[in-house]
């Protein structure tokens, strides 16, 4: 069975394993082996409740396949974003432009440095193992994150954003980044990227320019790529447009991938889920099929699973029992696949 869970600094050799296949231009893994060891063990702390500012908090998952121990996928969420660390995107807005004697009226298109989402909480690095295509790995590792916000609603704000990969090609380059950012920045894709994941931004304050960028002045090939997904994350971008994540003209400044957003309040996952407390017995017929949790969030843990659940309350496989650690009396929260 595959579970996901909370992170442990244990994980970190198949947590730098991960951030390899991931590839270039996945920012929130484009980190240094340190870095990334330094990150588990700081989700450890999150989980702990160690950390008392919420900006501090980033809660990385797992997902273990219970049968041989490997790690073989992992998300995301980072409580708040935007605060202490400012959370830059463009904002594509639009100029109308007219002029009575030369008898003209237009609309031209333009990017502006912003930080409107400060406060939010994001969702991030989902990543799944190749081996798992198929297995419904990806969704359970994108709507255990939901489940997670559940638990404990009070560490997270009131809106979700994801950020999702631009368009790079083989090699990791993105076409967006070399006519639009690198002018400015004058350091490398990569450089960038690593700069971005592992300082405060000041960076990005200091070198973008904070006029408006117009998109008649670039390159077609450019202006096509705006706003669009990379093809290794289409999915991901299927599974967040299914929760209710809606593309509102915000994408980010080194690749021009898209940002979707939605109020926590209407995220489909989160919302249509319900508790229930575990019982004993065996599983009947006419089951239904979804993710549960433990609903425990410092050692939460999420699988996706059949069970029954009825006025008596929920049953559950021995399997998924003990993936979950949880015994009858214990209060599950669930969510029924439609």
């Amino acid at each position: 069975m595959l579970v996901m869970r909370a992170a442990r600094a244990a994980d970190t050799d198949a947590f730098l394993g991960l951030a390899k296949a991931a590839g270039p231009g996945f920012t929130s893994l484009a980190l240094s082996d340190e870095a990334l060891a330094n990150k588990l063990t700081k989700t450890e702390k999150a989980f702990r409740g160690e950390l008392t500012d919420r900006a501090d908090c980033v809660y990385q998952l797992m997902l273990e396949d219970t049968e041989s121990g490997r790690i073989l996928g992992t998300s995301a969420v980072k409580a708040e974003v935007g605060v202490k660390k400012p959370y830059f995107d463009f904002k594509l807005v639009t100029i109308a432009q007219a002029s009575k004697e030369a008898d003209r009226r237009f609309d031209m298109d333009a990017m502006m440095l912003v930080n409107d989402f400060a406060g939010a909480t994001e969702v991030g690095s989902l990543f799944v193992s190749d081996v798992l295509r198929g297995r419904g790995a990806g969704k359970l590792a994108s709507k255990s994150r939901y489940l997670l916000m559940g638990a404990d609603r009070d560490r997270f704000g009131d809106t979700i954003l994801s950020e999702l990969r631009g368009v790079v090609d083989d090699k990791g380059d993105s076409i967006f980044f070399e006519y639009v950012t690198r002018p400015f920045f004058r350091m490398t894709f990569d450089e960038a990227d690593r700069l971005s994941a592992s300082t405060d931004n000041q960076f990005i304050l200091d070198l973008m320019p904070q006029h408006l960028i117009y998109l008649d002045l670039l390159p077609k090939e450019v202006q096509e790529v705006i706003g669009k997904t990379h093809p290794h994350g289409a999915n991901a971008l299927r599974l967040l447009q299914a929760e209710g994540f809606r593309y509102d003209r915000y994408i980010d400044i080194f690749d021009g991938g898209p940002l979707v957003s939605c109020p926590v309040s209407e995220v489909a996952t989160l919302k249509n889920s319900r508790i229930a407390e575990l019982v004993d017995g065996e599983l009947a017929d006419g089951l239904n099929s979804g993710l549960i949790s433990n609903d425990r969030f410092g050692d939460f843990r999420c699988v996706q699973t059949d069970f029954e659940v009825s006025a008596a309350g929920l049953r559950l496989s021995q399997a998924a029992r003990r993936a979950l650690d949880v015994t009858a009396g214990d209060a599950l929260r669930y969510w029924i696949k439609d």
